[in-house]
């Protein structure tokens, strides 16, 4: 699975559906209606965010179908399930989400639907799994160039699958006794004996083995497996979490840089990462363990183009000096991604696009 931050998307309930008052609009009998048809920014169930340009959305769970950065539909909302646009690729289901395959940006189906299972492309290669449940790879054609046979190991007990993509060379896949990491030749590198494994990052893979540490692509262990929890690498220092259920960071060489103070923590983004304090609430530290944006949020996202999703019960955002740019408005929202993000009416719980200053991209 693709390493994101843990929620890109910050899901709330909302506690009515009321319109407000004066909303109601009475239309005559035999009147004409004046632009009935709902606006392209305005009538989404589903969106999510953008990747090479297009954005997947939807009016409904099972029909998908992609815009581009004006909000204007460019592949029609046919597919059943669809996934973001990697490498010039979408992941795309069938009518009954029984097989999948892979459409270009002019939406043909280029790889047919005939894998149970399937991530989207990274470094040229994808994971598919068969009908037998292994796990193997696919190029852009469609050719299998690495067999199935990869499944998750017997001690596995999580609803996981017996295969990654490709992070830097290497692929996480399953074996008997545990988990490895293959090249792209299909070799297997690192012997399959992790009880867990993630994919690496900044040349190091969180592994389980007892506790949690890190190993190198030689599958040497160069951070020593003793914490009970760990994230992944990024910007150059990774979240772990001690014995007292506190989580700090640590670089490269193991040494523990930011002290294990927080309830929660995400890995670093632009310089920031969100932590959670004793009371539940969210804020941000700088690389140095100093906490530049108070822990006042009831959630936070990770900062993305400068800008991170915030709630207080609804939802906004901030930039980087803890500044609420965007009001706290929204039912709902995802990160920004190439300028633009999705917020929820709370009105009607349709999608609408908006740019860096909080304006409805028409």
């Amino acid at each position: 699975m693709n390493q994101k931050i843990l929620t890109s998307v910050i899901a709330l309930s909302l506690l009515a559906t009321v319109p407000a008052w004066g909303q109601t609009k009475v239309i005559k009998r035999n009147a004409p209606v004046k632009n009935s048809k709902p606006s392209t920014a305005n009538r989404w169930n589903h969106a999510f965010e953008f990747s090479e340009g297009l954005a997947v959305v939807g009016p409904s769970t099972y029909k998908r179908g992609f815009v581009d950065r004006t909000g204007k539909v460019v592949i029609p909302c046919k597919w059943h399930d669809l996934e973001s646009f990697s490498e010039g690729l979408a992941l795309a289901w069938d009518d009954n989400r029984d097989k999948c395959g892979f459409i270009d940006k002019t939406g043909a189906l280029v790889i047919p639907f005939k894998w149970s299972y399937a991530e989207s492309f990274s470094e040229g290669l994808a994971m598919v799994k068969d009908d037998k449940g292994k796990c193997g790879y696919i190029d852009k054609s469609g050719a299998l160039v690495i067999p199935c046979k990869w499944d998750r190991p017997k001690t596995e007990w999580r609803l996981v699958w017996g295969a990654s993509s490709f992070h830097e060379g290497l692929a996480r896949v399953g074996g008997e006794e545990g988990y490895g990491y293959i090249d792209k030749t299909g070799k297997e590198v690192i012997p399959c004996k992790y009880y867990t494994a993630w994919d690496f990052s900044e040349g190091l893979a969180h592994v389980q083995k007892g506790g949690h540490g890190f190993i190198d692509k030689t599958g040497t262990v160069v951070i020593p497996t003793k914490w009970e929890d760990a994230g992944w690498f990024k910007e150059g220092l990774a979240p772990v979490m001690d014995n007292n259920d506190k989580w700090g960071y640590v670089d490269k060489t193991g040494n523990l840089v930011i002290s294990c103070k927080w309830k929660k923590a995400r890995p670093f983004s632009e310089g920031l990462a969100c932590v959670e304090d004793d009371n539940g609430k969210e804020g941000f530290i700088d690389k140095t363990g100093t906490l530049v944006i108070p822990c006042k949020w009831w959630r936070a996202g990770s900062f993305s183009d400068g800008l991170a999703q915030v709630s207080d019960g609804d939802q906004g955002y901030i930039d980087k000096t803890g500044t609420l740019v965007i009001p706290c408005k929204w039912g709902g929202s995802t990160s920004f991604s190439e300028g633009l993000a999705w917020v929820m009416d709370k009105g009607n719980y349709k999608y609408i696009l908006i740019n860096k200053q909080g304006k409805i991209v028409k």
